[in-house]
């Protein structure tokens, strides 16, 4: 009896041993591995939205397009109100994310053209430092996963900045136009109007090889989605940065066959209304993964909406102008910060900037940021954490096509020059310059400049000495004086 219960003893033991030993990651208690997760370098995930306008979610008062993944963020992290692009335009704003510096200081700025074309030979320089670059002090898993615009051209391609992985189009998705089908500046008369896939000969990129020629775009926003959430899953213990630039809303637009006719607000309301449906996905994957606890996921536009395009635009809701100017509606983007460990919900109505988010990573990651250059990023992670609640950024400079346009200073705003507020690229000279109380005109509506003298003189002597501290990146001749009438 006491030999057949050592043997059955024997046999449970063995049995305990063998199944435990073969228990997987999944069917670990939820809490086991969150617990573990929780403790490792935190996650980091940018998704940037393309031409996106301060009025397209409905957390920022858009009436008919329904963004519930953008609205969930706002209420579980920080909707940020008073967030700013580095630039207006395309590549410019992609350089002042990634390096944390105004444009003017890597020469992604350019009053010729603007933003890099097919044909430009172009790119961020090699000097530069990116966030990806950054991360690598700490071996994270990198990768790009949409719209780059940062130079095509092999020489110039993510691999060169830091990115292990890429895949996306090198420029925008209207470029590499065969001129041929219907006009895309008439055909948003049409409410109707959908663009031809194959004009545009854009190339989908992976890594260094061109996969697809022309890009089908009518499923580009899906697959950077499934492109994203397999990044997570493979990366899922290892720390990993993911940026996700997604094509749209620039134009042309295109939206999933399933999801065309779905909105309320027509194709452009279909096609951010996609983009929100990425942002649930992503989110998804990372609590899928039990990252949630050590993963921040940002949300921001690179710029204001092409209202040149009508209904294929986007909407800056309350705030003036769009897209290429330095009106607020061209620059102040609908942003959110997500990460349960990090982000203490709130609504933030500080000043931040896309320029702000490698200073704010470098901060939460805890690794080195570059000391060997003029830097322009401020922390933020103090403000997102709750300890603190005035952000440290003041003021921002308004570059636009290489010229300094204007400054805002706490509550104030100068404009010393201006651009076109609906074709961008025609530039206005100001009579004179203009200022507005920004906390209260939100519109930018009702000049001061001649009841305030005083704060122009101030506000003009920080535009001289940011000219000075930029000196060395400048063009010729260049100069941010006020106009003034005779």
């Amino acid at each position: 009896m006491r030999f057949c219960l050592t043997i059955l003893i024997a046999i449970f033991l063995n049995t305990s041993c063998s199944v435990s030993s073969v228990v997987g990651e999944d069917e670990k208690p939820k809490e086991v591995i969150a617990e573990a997760n929780k403790n490792r370098q935190p996650n980091f995930i940018i998704v940037f939205a393309d031409d996106m306008g301060y009025g397209d979610v409905s957390s920022f008062g858009n009436p008919t397009i329904q963004t519930p993944h953008l609205d969930q963020m706002a209420k579980e992290g920080q909707k940020w109100t008073q967030f700013y692009s580095a630039d207006p335009v395309c590549t410019p704003s992609r350089a002042g994310l990634l390096t944390g510096r105004y444009p003017i200081r890597n020469g992604m700025t350019s009053s010729k053209s603007g933003v890099f074309f097919p044909n430009s030979t172009g790119g961020l320089p090699q000097s530069e430092i990116t966030i990806a670059e950054m991360l690598k002090q700490k071996k994270y898993a990198t990768a790009i996963i949409g719209k780059w615009h940062l130079g095509h051209l092999p020489e110039h391609l993510p691999h060169t900045q830091g990115f292990d992985y890429y895949y996306g189009i090198p420029y925008s998705n209207d470029m590499d136009y065969s001129g041929e089908g219907r006009d895309y500046w008439n055909g948003t008369n049409d409410p109707m109007f959908i663009a031809e896939n194959d004009r545009y000969n854009v190339p989908l990129i992976e890594n260094q090889t061109i996969i697809e020629r022309p890009t089908n775009q009518h499923t580009i926003t899906k697959r950077y989605t499934e492109k994203a959430v397999d990044f997570i899953n493979t990366n899922q213990d290892k720390p990993f940065f993911l940026y996700l630039p997604h094509s749209m809303p620039h134009i042309p637009l295109f939206a999933h066959p399933d999801r065309v006719g779905q909105s309320k607000r027509g194709l452009y309301g279909d096609v951010i209304e996609e983009i929100d449906w990425s942002v649930g996905q992503i989110i998804k994957a990372v609590k899928d993964n039990k990252l949630d606890q050590n993963t921040i996921v940002i949300f921001t536009s690179d710029n204001g909406p092409w209202l040149a395009f009508k209904t294929h635009g986007g909407s800056s809701g309350p705030l003036r102008a769009g897209k290429g100017t330095s009106f607020e509606g061209g620059q102040r983007v609908p942003t959110f910060f997500w990460g349960p460990k990090y982000v203490k919900p709130a609504v933030v109505n500080e000043i931040g900037s896309t320029i702000d988010i490698m200073k704010t990573i470098a901060s939460i990651a805890d690794v080195e940021f570059p000391n060997d250059r003029k830097m322009d990023s401020y922390d933020l992670s103090a403000v997102l954490s709750g300890q603190e609640n005035v952000s440290p950024r003041d003021h921002f400079y308004y570059w636009a096509f290489g010229r300094l346009h204007g400054i805002r200073y706490q509550n104030y705003k100068m404009h010393i020059h201006s651009m076109e507020e609906v074709l961008y690229w025609n530039p206005v000279v100001l009579e004179q310059a203009l200022l507005f109380d920004i906390e209260r005109d939100i519109s930018e509506k009702y000049d001061l400049f001649e009841a305030m003298p005083e704060k122009v003189i101030e506000l003009q002597g920080m535009l001289d000495s940011h000219l000075v501290d930029t000196e060395d990146s400048l063009p010729d001749n260049l100069e941010a004086r006020i106009p003034t009438k005779e």
